[in-house]
This record gives C-alpha cells, sequence and structure tokens, in this order.
C-alpha cells in the first residue's frame, strides 16, 4: 500500500484539481514530497493568508473549487481570515491543514492548535482525519460539500502520521453518499406560480440580484426573464455582472453606498423578486424601513437565509437556476411604462456614474467631476480610464473601503464573475492575493487589481508571488494617504477629528514594486495616469501603478448607519448648503 499522501494527490487530481495555493512546514512535508512528482501546479505565497485569499479568487473566477494548504498551528490559523472571507461570500475552497501526531493532540504539542474547534463556525465542515484510510473518501466529499448547495469552505486536517500511513485507496466514488446532506432542496411548481401571477399584477416590480445567483450560474436565466417582463434590476455588489451594468433596464447596486435610483426604487416597489441575497445591513439599512410597500419574494438555495433578516412574503428554497427555469414558463409578457417613467425621472435627477464608451474609445460620463489636468487625480476618473483602457472586458479585483465603492459605482459590469471582491467580511489586504489567484485561474483574461494604500500594506509581500510566477496583474493603487472610508465618517459623523487614519508616510509604491522586481510607475495627474494605464497593458509581468488622488474624496451617494434607503446622502453636506 501507498502512504496516504500520494493517495491524496491523486484523489485531488482525479477529481479535477490542477492547482493548490500554499506555504509548506513540518506537518504538511508528507504531503509536499508527494507533490513534488504530481501534475498539480503550486504556488508559493508568501503568507497563509494569502493561500486563502488566492484560492477563493480562482474559485470565483473559474466556479471550480479552490484549494490551499498550510502547516498545523499558526499556519492553520493564518487561513482562518480567508476562509471566514469564503464562508462570508459563500465560495467553494478546501483548506488542507497539517496536524500534530495524532498521540499528541490535546497534550499541546509543538505547533498544535485545534483548528476544527476554530474553524467550526467559519466553515460548511471540518474533518480532523485520525485514519488513513477516511483520507479518499473525506477529501472526495470535502469537494463535493465545498462547492454544491450553498458553496463555502471545507477544512480536512490531517496529522502528519496519518499522511505517512498507509492508505488502502478504495477506488473512485462518482458520488459521495452523505447522510442528511441535501444540498438543493426541493420547491413546489405551484410556489413558482404564485410568483408569476405576483409579478403580473405588481405595479411596481423590481428584480434583485446577489451573488447566488452567480453560484447558481443563473444569468441567462434573469436576463430572459427581465426582457419578458420588462422589471427594471438592483443588485447587491456581489450581484454586480449577473445583469449587464450597460441595460437600460439596470439600475446599480443598492444599499449604503448604492445608486439613488436603486434605493429610491426599493422604496417605492410594490413586488421585490430577490433572488440569491442575503438581506444584509449594508443592503437593507434599518431593517424595520427597508421596502415598506413590498411584497418580498425570495428564493435561495439556502432554505436558512429565508426569513432570517427580511420577512418574505413568499419564500422558495431551491436551486435558483431551477426555479427561473419554471418560473419562466409560468410568466407572462408585460410592460411597466409608468413604472419606469418614475424610475427615469429619479435617473435624470441623479445619474448613476456608468461612463459609455464611444466608437472612438473616448469616455462620456453622465455626472459632472471637477478633474484639472495638472490634478490630484479624481478618483471617479481614475476608475473611468480602466473601465476605458480595458473597454470593460476585463477581470476586476478589488479591496475593501472607498475604491471599491468607486469601482462598483463606476465600472459597469457586463457578465458573472468579472468582480472579485470581498463583500461580506469586508476584508482588507485580500485585493492582491486574489489578483493573484484569478490571473492564474483565468490565464487567458487580463485581471486588474484597484486597490488602497491602506489595504495594500497589509498583504504586500504577495508582490514577490506574483513576480516568482510571472503573474501579469495590474495593479492600480488609489494612494490617499488615509484610511479613506473611517476618515470619510470621521469627517461627517465626528466632526472631522480624524483619529489614526492618516498613513501618509507610506513608502512610494511604484519604488516598492521595483524592489519585489516588479514594474512600478507613479501618477499625480490625469495625463500621467493615461499613460501609465497605456503602457501597463503592454508589459510582461506584474505592474504596480501608484495614482495620488484626492485626499479628501468621499464616496457619494451614502446611507448614514441605521438610515433607511429612501434616506440617502446624494452629495457633501457642505455642497447641499452652498446651494442654499
Amino acid at each position: 500500500m501507498r502512504k496516504t499522501a500520494q493517495v491524496l494527490v491523486d484523489v485531488l487530481l482525479e477529481s479535477g484539481v490542477d492547482t493548490i495555493f500554499g506555504y509548506p512546514g513540518g506537518a504538511v512535508l508528507p504531503f509536499y514530497d508527494a507533490l513534488y512528482d504530481s501534475r498539480i501546479r503550486h504556488i508559493l505565497v508568501r503568507h497563509e493568508q494569502g493561500a486563502a485569499h488566492a484560492a477563493d479568487a480562482y474559485a470565483r473566477v473559474t466556479g471550480k473549487v479552490g484549494v490551499c494548504v498550510a502547516t498545523s498551528g499558526p499556519g492553520a490559523t493564518n487561513l482562518v481570515t480567508g476562509l471566514t472571507n469564503a464562508y462570508m461570500d459563500s465560495i467553494p475552497v478546501v483548506a488542507i491543514t497539517g496536524q500534530v501526531p495524532v498521540e499528541n493532540i490535546g497534550r499541546d504539542a509543538f505547533q498544535e492548535a485545534d483548528i476544527t474547534g476554530i474553524t467550526l463556525p467559519i466553515t460548511k465542515y471540518s474533518y480532523l482525519v485520525k485514519d488513513s484510510a477516511q483520507v479518499p473518501r473525506i477529501m472526495r466529499e470535502a469537494l463535493y460539500i465545498a462547492r454544491t448547495g450553498r458553496p463555502g469552505p471545507v477544512v480536512v486536517d490531517i496529522p502528519r502520521d496519518v499522511f505517512n500511513g498507509p492508505c488502502p485507496e478504495d477506488g473512485r466514488e462518482a458520488r459521495p453518499r452523505l447522510r442528511g446532506y441535501r444540498p438543493y432542496p426541493r420547491f413546489s411548481p405551484q410556489e413558482v406560480e404564485k410568483v408569476a401571477e405576483l409579478i403580473a399584477r405588481a405595479e411596481r416590480p423590481l428584480l434583485f440580484v446577489g451573488g447566488g445567483a452567480v453560484s447558481a450560474e443563473a444569468a441567462e436565466e434573469v436576463r430572459t426573464l427581465v426582457e419578458k417582463t420588462q422589471m427594471p434590476v438592483i443588485s447587491t455588489l456581489m450581484g454586480l455582472g449577473v445583469f449587464p451594468g450597460t441595460h437600460p433596464l439596470f439600475l446599480g447596486m443598492v444599499g449604503m453606498h448604492g445608486t439613488f435610483a436603486a434605493n429610491r426604487a426599493t422604496a417605492h416597489a410594490d413586488l421585490i423578486l430577490a433572488l440569491g441575497v442575503r438581506f444584509d445591513d449594508r443592503v437593507t439599512g434599518a431593517l424595520h424601513k427597508f421596502a415598506p410597500r413590498a411584497r418580498v419574494v425570495h428564493v435561495d438555495v439556502d432554505a436558512a437565509e429565508l426569513g432570517k433578516n427580511v420577512l418574505p412574503y413568499l419564500g422558495i428554497a431551491g436551486d435558483l437556476k431551477a426555479v427561473l427555469q419554471v418560473l419562466l414558463r409560468w410568466v407572462k409578457p408585460r410592460r411597466c411604462e409608468a413604472w419606469l417613467s418614475e424610475i427615469e425621472e429619479w435617473r435624470r435627477r441623479h445619474p448613476a456614474p456608468y461612463p459609455r464608451l464611444r466608437p472612438d474609445g473616448e469616455l462620456e460620463v453622465p455626472v459632472k467631476v471637477r478633474q484639472k489636468p495638472e490634478g490630484p487625480i479624481d478618483p471617479h476618473w481614475l476608475v473611468w480610464e480602466v473601465y476605458r483602457i480595458t473597454r470593460g472586458e476585463t477581470i476586476i479585483v478589488t479591496d475593501v473601503g472607498q475604491h471599491q465603492m468607486w469601482t462598483a459605482l463606476c465600472y459597469p459590469f457586463v457578465r458573472p464573475r468579472q468582480l472579485v471582491t470581498s463583500g461580506g467580511l469586508g476584508t482588507m489586504g485580500f485585493g492582491l492575493p486574489a489578483a493573484i489567484g484569478a490571473q492564474i485561474g483565468r490565464p487567458d483574461q487580463e485581471v486588474w487589481l484597484i486597490s488602497g494604500d491602506g489595504s495594500f500594506l497589509m498583504t504586500n509581500q504577495e508582490l514577490a508571488t506574483a513576480v516568482a510566477y510571472q503573474v501579469p496583474i495590474r495593479v492600480v493603487i488609489v494612494n490617499n494617504g488615509y484610511l479613506g472610508m473611517v476618515r470619510q465618517w470621521q469627517e461627517l459623523f465626528y466632526q472631522r477629528r480624524y483619529s489614526q487614519v492618516d498613513i501618509s508616510g507610506t513608502p512610494d509604491f511604484s519604488l516598492l514594486a521595483r524592489a519585489y522586481g516588479a514594474v512600478g510607475m507613479r501618477a499625480e495627474t490625469l495625463p500621467e495616469l493615461r499613460e501609465a494605464l497605456e503602457e501597463a497593458r503592454h508589459t510582461p509581468g506584474p505592474v504596480v501603478i501608484d495614482a495620488r488622488v484626492e485626499r479628501e474624496a468621499d464616496v457619494f451617494p451614502m446611507i448614514p448607519s441605521g438610515m433607511s434607503v429612501d434616506e440617502i446622502i446624494v452629495e457633501h453636506p457642505s455642497l447641499a448648503v452652498s446651494r442654499g
């Protein structure tokens, strides 16, 4: 019989795993020895958190399970933030962690940590494998659990002596048999027929799409439903791209930094068909004030989400794609002229900052932004210029903060899996390792990372990974010398008492990039930014552009915490006062 570590590699290959992100250590050395002669590509990150984020992004852009590896103790605990991030955004990730030998478990051995106990609340499932013979079955189960139903992370913790032990390979199983695990609840066609009736009777219907529509691969069904019913569409941050941002029926993102039209439509709709959304606080604002006129129909693969935050008029637990396919057979064509005319007036008063590309490649922007040629750069223009240079066709990765919201508001995503961002957890430092994972997962696509100076500092060591593997990511750092989103809140709600948010002493990121062996550029004006973006597109390997933007630029619209979606601030209060 062969060693368990060798059999484990075979099971991964058999399951279609071709790439792993990881960092070795003593407890996983048997596994790394087995990888040495395998066809699996291993990407050596510079910190275990980077492995988890890279595997997460790999899964987002490919639709496959992302796999990461870490050793016992601190190696495994360094995965926790990345696993929590994947859990909050429902991303299929499997983490293989090493553990001390079985006889030492519970004895406070060197580099021992109860990783299954630590990760229990932030994973779909956690395994501690003490029997070598169980490893093949458990690994197949882990991959199956991660990708089915509502996707999410799974941990497989394997002691060092189990890796080394003999393993009687039990042959491949087409599908694991898990008692009590029903990833796709059965739904009633009669319930779906009721939804069709509600759509037919509604005067102000609204379609609300979330990240669940991405996981379900339901974009085609969503678009067909919209074209058949003419319902306007709003989106969560995670749902951007499910319905094209360039479509006239798309109102934009809803919630704290959503568009005026999307939030106003939510407040005035009489029917909201919510597809694969969680109704988290950043979307709903004050729960008791959310959509007061609407009957909410909530469709989700996870029955636990139905009524968790917003009590639906009708809740359907089931595979979203399958539910929509049934709905399309029942729903009748309709028009919403009066409702769309009302919405169009809101859009005219406060247009979303989506640009349009003219045939000559130049931008048309619907909002007035003061941008002087001599700079500093306005962040809206920065995102618009990335849109112009990529013609809206690239994969965009972001970190978390103001730049994330500017990107969501100003870059019209046209397909699913085009935006890679940390939604539920809001993890600063996600962006750089995620961009690496996304580019490795989709080498046929350009990948651009829009990051902030604070976020970039948290995981900038992964530039060494990008350089080592010559991963051709393009990084644009929105550098305002502040923890920008925190500063904005202090400006608006704490009388500009800027406590511990000034990080202007950060390095010149263009020089830092060169120190790592990447190409580094610096842009302080809009013409310099345009020149740097053009050059970056034609430069092999990783590129970092340090873009100096207006230090106190703010993200609007904005809904203050505890307010409703109808209590939206569309511009800085000082501007409203100056207009009388």
